[in-house]
């Protein structure tokens, strides 16, 4: 059996190393704790100067944003977002203008009317318009030049329900709206008043009078009317002039009163849009 005893005996030289070392451990202990290890000379930053650090960071940043180069393909300018006009150089308030337009359901076609609409500078439209890209048919209405007006015209103002898209053509009225001039008399079975020019979408005050000038209604064209009591909602529905609400109003009042005996008594419908009898009563009577 190994004999235990025999692990703990020192001679005094061992036992002077162990003190010894005991001693050296105490020390440094001693050293650890009275001692201070920490830099005086450390870095201190104050707030002030660290504010300004970041205020010139981020304008560095913003300078390294705006010095990248954007490949900005043609585009119609009318479908500029707020981000491609940033890109652009367009201000808030100049990209709201226009925002602000479309939302009227109207169109920029011209870098005229996009500088009118939006109050970009000359500078900007300058560096920019070359951008734009209208539809087709705006690019072909503006390649075709103006017609000349007829110098010769005869003095006798001409019948304008038989007037045809090119007579309009003649006198000065773009070619898109002549067609839709006679589509637009073609659906109100012909122009029974000449204010019914102003009904035409895109023809303006100017263009109105100077088709006055040359064309007039000499016969009133003959309308196949309805009779109130007898027609379909549908048949009624078809008619010019009346939408579906107001439909739904008519036959309303009809079941209402059995049998309606003048048409002036659609005056008496409510919200009735009086300003359109007498168009509708072009088409309409009772029996």
């Amino acid at each position: 059996m190994i004999n235990i005893k025999s692990y703990f005996n020192y001679n005094k030289r061992q036992r002077n190393g162990i003190l010894f070392l005991l001693l050296i451990i105490v020390l440094l202990q001693l050293v650890f704790f009275f001692v201070d290890f920490s830099n005086k000379n450390s870095f201190e930053v104050s707030n002030t100067q660290l504010i300004a650090f970041e205020k010139e960071f981020d304008s560095l940043q913003k300078l390294n944003f705006l010095s990248k180069k954007f490949e900005i393909k043609p585009f119609n300018p009318n479908y500029i977002t707020d981000y491609k006009g940033y890109q652009l150089g367009m201000s808030t308030k100049e990209i709201d203008k226009l925002l602000l337009f479309r939302k009227t359901g109207k169109y920029v076609n011209s870098k005229k009317e996009f500088q009118k609409v939006t109050g970009v500078s000359d500078s900007l439209l300058l560096k920019i318009s070359p951008l734009f890209k209208f539809p087709n048919w705006v690019s072909k209405q503006k390649k075709k030049s103006k017609p000349k007006k007829l110098i010769n015209l005869p003095l006798e103002k001409r019948e304008l329900n038989k007037a045809t898209a090119q007579d309009f053509f003649k006198i000065g009225i773009s070619e898109y709206v002549s067609a839709r001039i006679v589509k637009y008399r073609n659906s109100i079975k012909g122009f029974y008043f000449e204010d019914q020019l102003n009904e035409v979408y895109g023809l303006n005050d100017d263009n109105c009078k100077e088709i006055l000038n040359h064309f007039e209604i000499k016969q009133k064209p003959i309308i196949q009317k309805l009779n109130i009591n007898e027609a379909t909602f549908k048949e009624v529905l078809a008619l010019p002039y009346i939408d579906y609400e107001l439909t739904k109003k008519i036959f309303t009042y009809k079941n209402k009163v059995a049998e309606i005996q003048s048409i002036e008594e659609l005056k008496k419908i409510d919200t009735f849009p009086l300003e359109k009898f007498n168009r509708i009563a072009l088409y309409l009577f009772a029996k």
